[in-house]
């Protein structure tokens, strides 16, 4: 029945659908998390728990992830919860870059997809951490752009107040009302990212990219290309990466392992939807800059 349709479409479907398939419990875990943040946490548990420092504050958002793991499909709803909760920025952001890669789960499969050496595991972490420390000073001291639209702030204070009003019975209800919501929200823009990530995979010269391995740094570079527009899950990608060490070497193995988590397609367009696009523009520079030196100097 599908003969008449050109095997590059049917490719693309095939890598779309791997995609959806692969993102969607994650995305719907993140979502239920965000529903139980919007209802459970109040900016006064906030304010109590983290550290009045901000570099401190930096650190926890970094180190948070390992305890609070979430893979990168559905890190945007929770960091946006956060935000909207009292969180600062840079925490939130700190624990958006770091999450989806010091979270066990992701360490022991980066530990086994690559001989089960402990080398990639603890580059992949130190990077993470590298950047988180970047991006959450950077935010901290020396952006002046507006980061959430506001938009969604004016309906996170609407929701406040209504959650504060709520019997304990109808809590759990609303955290499913939220997630769905969430979930139907965020989930148009994991569709259309996953769309665009599938093309990108099949119609990019990916044969042409894979020649330009002469350089160390055009290495890297090309890496960041295919992290991107792979957009693999963070537990999954090791795999990948594995399977490429022996044509690209360590070092743009590491960028690969380190840049995916941060920065794909879908996730760009999720991010779209809830932050403000010259930032979104600012962050992906600053992350590629350091991740590109990381990797050229370890």
């Amino acid at each position: 029945m599908l003969t008449f349709i050109p095997n590059s479409i049917l490719q693309m479907s095939t890598i779309f659908l791997s995609i959806i398939v692969e993102a969607i419990p994650f995305v719907l875990l993140g979502c239920i998390i965000s529903g139980a943040l919007q209802v459970y946490l109040t900016s006064e548990r906030v304010q109590h728990l983290l550290p009045k420092n901000k570099f401190l504050a930096i650190l926890v958002g970094s180190g948070l992830g390992f305890f609070f793991p979430s893979c990168e499909c559905g890190i945007v709803p929770i960091v946006t919860q956060f935000i909207k909760k009292g969180v600062p920025e840079y925490t939130a952001f700190a624990f958006m870059v770091t999450a989806p890669i010091i979270n066990p789960i992701v360490l022991f499969a980066t530990f086994v997809a690559l001989g089960n050496s402990a080398r990639f595991a603890l580059l992949r972490v130190g990077g993470s951490l590298l950047v988180a420390l970047t991006i959450g000073s950077w935010i901290a001291y020396f952006n002046k752009l507006p980061i959430m639209k506001e938009v969604l702030v004016v309906e996170a204070k609407q929701h406040h107040h209504e959650h504060a009003q709520l019997r304990k019975d109808k809590h759990i209800f609303e955290v499913l009302t939220h997630a769905i919501d969430e979930f139907f929200d965020t989930g148009r823009y994991l569709i259309i990212g996953g769309l665009i990530a599938a093309s990108m995979q099949v119609y990019l010269p990916t044969q042409l990219l894979l020649q330009l391995t002469s350089s160390r740094l055009v290495s890297i570079l090309v890496m960041l290309v295919l992290a991107f527009t792979m957009s693999l899950c963070s537990e999954a990608d090791a795999f990948v990466g594995s399977s490429l060490l022996s044509l690209f070497g360590v070092n743009s193995v590491v960028a690969f392992l380190v840049f995916g988590p941060m920065v794909d397609i879908k996730n760009l367009m999720m991010m779209k939807r809830v932050f403000h696009g010259k930032f979104i523009v600012q962050l992906m520079a600053i992350i590629t800059v350091v991740v590109a030196c990381y990797a050229y100097l370890i």
